[in-house]
């Protein structure tokens, strides 16, 4: 009698044991698969592209008034390039300094009718770096608008990533792939 009682507890501490080695071993593996998806969150969080909630949304702005960009564009010496921060549609002070010479270009040729071309680095979709480059543009328009150049002699067009002045994925690359472009448009 006592050996079945010694066997039946010896049975019943070996169940015990199998049944708390499983849940701590399920509490281990609920712990790192928590650990392991808090990971992936922070590691997937696009905190670097975000949206520039500091201007009003694309959709809101009337291109009616813009030349038609169907055509060629050219480059004229005289118009200097923009560049921007990352993840940025805001002018920095560079850039002031260099709108206010293409306006004061601009503004001895009344006729003359161009196309702002945002750019974009190749960090980010397709499609939010279409969006970017739209707003890098307006910019630039809203920029000479202000500075008394007809808004009906703007146009503006974004080719997000499309179209990089360096093709390598490295700061210096990039910074140069940040950019507005003003440009003359052909008759």
């Amino acid at each position: 009698m006592a050996m079945f009682i010694e066997d039946n507890l010896v049975k019943n501490y070996i169940e015990y044991m199998q049944k708390y080695i499983k849940e701590k071993k399920m509490k281990k593996m609920i712990t790192l698969a928590l650990a392991g998806l808090f990971v992936f969150a922070v590691g997937c969080k696009k905190q670097d592209i975000k949206p520039d909630d500091t201007i009003d949304s694309i959709e809101t702005v009337n291109f009616s008034d813009e030349p038609s960009v169907r055509g060629d564009s050219e480059i004229d010496s005289n118009l200097k390039i923009v560049y921007f921060d990352f993840d940025k549609s805001d002018l920095t002070s560079d850039s002031f300094e260099v709108l206010k010479e293409n306006a004061a270009y601009l503004s001895k040729k009344p006729s003359l009718k161009i196309v702002v071309e945002g750019h974009t680095d190749n960090r980010g979709t397709a499609e939010y770096n279409l969006s970017l480059g739209q707003r890098r543009a307006l910019k630039v328009k809203d920029y000479y608008v202000k500075f008394g150049i007809a808004p009906n002699r703007i146009a503006t067009i974004s080719y997000g990533s499309e179209k990089p002045v360096i093709d390598e994925n490295n700061e210096a690359a990039w910074a140069k792939n940040r950019r507005a472009e003003t440009k003359m448009l052909k008759k």
